[in-house]
């Protein structure tokens, strides 16, 4: 069960405004990883559902953050089906993000009151999306789309909340023009992780970076 309801789950994606993207096989490389970015100000991380036995590791990151990291809401992503979404969901996940927009999905998670990000592409879909009852959509791949499109995107549907993924990078230029066009929060991924520093262990490296781009955020939003 989530540990955090779905109203607390939304707050500290936008209270934040970013959203760490991550995945890795090893549990013991994922929790560093999630701590370090627990340190540097992140409360919403999302663990991608990449690789066989993603679930195995989720659970031991979900136990592991419960205990080290208490205000830290674990999600999982790279969700597509609503029998993937049930099994994360079972297994304590806070909130559902996926590459696309499935309904069935959206049913799942309206029934335990988990938060559903779906990706959408065009304005059609966020619309569907919203009908299914999800607050946050997901403008993805952000750059292929680019500001521009959540700019116009949110022009006739202002009271859409949008967390743009995919091309985001931990730089004030980059978060000014996704914030500046109207994002709620944004996903960031191996921008944030290097792989070289991932392998390397320097975990504070991870801190530093989340607390730079935390706070390029903090300035943008005021």
């Amino acid at each position: 069960m989530a540990r955090f309801t779905k109203l607390t789950v939304l707050n500290k994606m936008h209270a934040t405004g970013m959203v760490p993207v991550f995945y890795h096989k090893d549990a013991e490389v994922a929790k560093q990883v999630v701590k370090a970015c627990y340190e540097g100000g992140v409360r919403a991380f999302e663990f991608t559902n990449r690789g066989d036995f993603a679930h195995e590791v989720f659970a031991e990151v979900v136990k592991f953050a419960a205990a080290e990291c208490p205000d830290l809401a674990l999600g999982a992503g790279s969700i597509v089906d609503p029998a993937t979404a049930a099994l994360y969901i079972q297994l304590g996940a806070c909130f559902i993000v996926g590459p696309l927009f499935n309904p069935e999905v959206a049913k799942v998670c309206n029934r335990r009151l988990v938060p559903y990000t779906p990706g959408c592409g065009s304005v059609s879909e966020v619309g569907f999306a919203q009908e299914a009852g999800c607050d946050l959509v997901k403008v993805f791949p952000g750059d292929v789309l680019g500001p521009k499109f959540v700019k116009g995107l949110m022009a006739p549907m202002p009271w859409t909340n949008i967390m743009v993924t995919g091309g985001v990078e931990p730089t004030e230029e980059n978060l000014k023009s996704w914030f500046q066009a109207g994002a709620f929060c944004v996903g960031m991924g191996s921008k944030l992780f290097p792989k070289d520093r991932v392998a390397a262990g320097d975990w504070a490296y991870v801190t530093e970076k989340c607390k730079e781009a935390l706070g390029y955020i903090e300035k943008l939003k005021h």
